[in-house]
């Protein structure tokens, strides 16, 4: 009897480990809650939102989105370089999308500064989502950071170097950039 074997598709696994996904969704769906209270006032309160936003440093926004992409950039290549066995590269590139999230946080710093110097606090409805959508953001860069340092370390010693610890990295830090593009579109482009 003869047997035809039929062509399977290549195994295909989801990048990083399962529980970094949960987080993610998780983490989305958190955002996405800010996001829609920010459009209910900011629909209850156009002209005031309008008004107060005229004050964001359009400029500062566009630079702070390009470096946290270039920075994710560098962090999609370092998880091509450990899957192709170059962990030293890999390491580079680390290091590099991690500079792009400090400078992200410099710039950030930066932004807030002169906007309580001022005088745009927490008093202003607009000014109150801003700083704590950026904020939390904020906090998920210094997480993101965090979890490179980590990479860092798994990819310096041969005894670890788990793929599922470097993808979920990456996986976390291009939640991270996802995020700051629609905070970016939201408190900076729509007006």
């Amino acid at each position: 009897m003869l047997q035809l074997e039929v062509p399977t598709a290549p195994r295909t696994r989801l990048p990083g480990d399962g529980h970094i996904w949960v987080m993610v969704l998780g983490d989305l769906v958190i955002f996405t809650g800010y996001f829609i209270i920010f459009m209910v006032y900011r629909t209850m309160n156009p002209a005031e939102f309008l008004a107060a936003q005229q004050h964001l440093n359009v400029n500062i926004g566009v630079i702070n989105t390009v470096v946290l992409l270039t920075s994710s950039w560098f962090v999609a290549r370092s998880v091509l370089a450990a899957r192709a066995g170059n962990h030293r590269s890999a390491v580079r590139f680390v290091y590099l999308g991690a500079a792009g999230g400090v400078l992200f946080m410099i710039l950030k710093g930066y932004e807030w500064a002169a906007k309580i110097g001022a005088g745009h606090a927490n008093s202003d409805l607009f000014f109150s989502f801003y700083y704590v959508i950026t904020g939390v953001h904020l906090v998920h860069v210094l997480i993101g950071l965090i979890a490179l340092g980590v990479v860092v370390r798994e990819l310096g010693n041969p005894s670890r170097r788990r793929p599922a610890v470097i993808e979920s990295a990456a996986i976390y830090w291009h939640m991270v950039d996802l995020l700051w593009v629609i905070i970016f579109g939201l408190l900076y482009v729509m007006r």
